[in-house]
């Protein structure tokens, strides 16, 4: 049988970070982290995901991932999470107010999206004004396994709006590139013009619609 290691081409992250916090009385904690940054189309997606102690699950960044083994283990994460928030930001308030706002937007929704209250929030680099204990760290996706589900979780979640877009503006095929400027999407936005959920501050979609004018 192939190591964790080999099967994902990744160490798996693990639970130190949140066990320190744990002895040091700051319980529960989430992992805060989003999907869709870098599109074009579609909405930016942040999950917060509370984790058990000592979670079993095989928790890496969910970009190490193919689709089948994200579904597989986010219908996990789901069964054994405390608690799992959802923060979306769509595309016409990514335009009006910029990605840094709806990257932060996102996440705050997301935190506020919990049932349950946490004393502590760890995040994949970004900071966000709220009250609360926060360990912002560099590629906490990799490191930290609330963060790592909380990947995984955003991007399953993303994935699933984008099929939903890909059943009513299906020449964009945005079931494939799921709104990312791949080459093709590129050519079907030339032909197509920009729809409604296409996010026109960024530069393929403002250079398509420039050229029209």
């Amino acid at each position: 049988m192939a190591s964790r290691k080999n099967r994902y081409n990744k160490v798996k992250s693990t639970q130190d970070i949140e066990l320190v916090l744990f002895s040091k009385g700051i319980y529960p904690v989430c992992g805060i982290d989003e999907a869709g940054r870098g599109a074009i189309a579609g909405p930016l997606v942040a999950s917060a995901v509370i984790l058990p102690p000592r979670c079993d699950i095989p928790l890496v960044d969910s970009k190490k991932l193919s689709p089948k083994e994200r579904e597989t283990i986010a219908h996990k994460i789901r069964e054994v999470a405390i608690d799992i928030g959802l923060g979306i930001v769509q595309p016409e308030e990514i335009d009006t107010n910029g990605l840094s706002w709806a990257n932060k937007e996102a996440f705050k929704r997301a935190l506020l999206d919990l049932d349950v209250e946490v004393k502590g929030i760890i995040t994949d680099a970004l900071g966000i004004d709220v009250d609360l204990f926060q360990l912002n760290i560099i590629d906490g996706d990799e490191i930290c396994a609330s963060v790592s589900a909380a990947s995984i979780i955003a991007k399953v979640s993303r994935d699933s709006i984008m099929n939903y877009y890909d059943k009513l503006f299906p020449q964009y095929d945005f079931s494939h590139n799921k709104g990312y400027p791949t080459p093709s999407h590129k050519e079907r936005l030339k032909i197509y013009k920009p729809s409604v959920i296409h996010r026109v501050s960024f530069s393929p979609v403002r250079e398509v619609l420039e050229y029209e004018e």
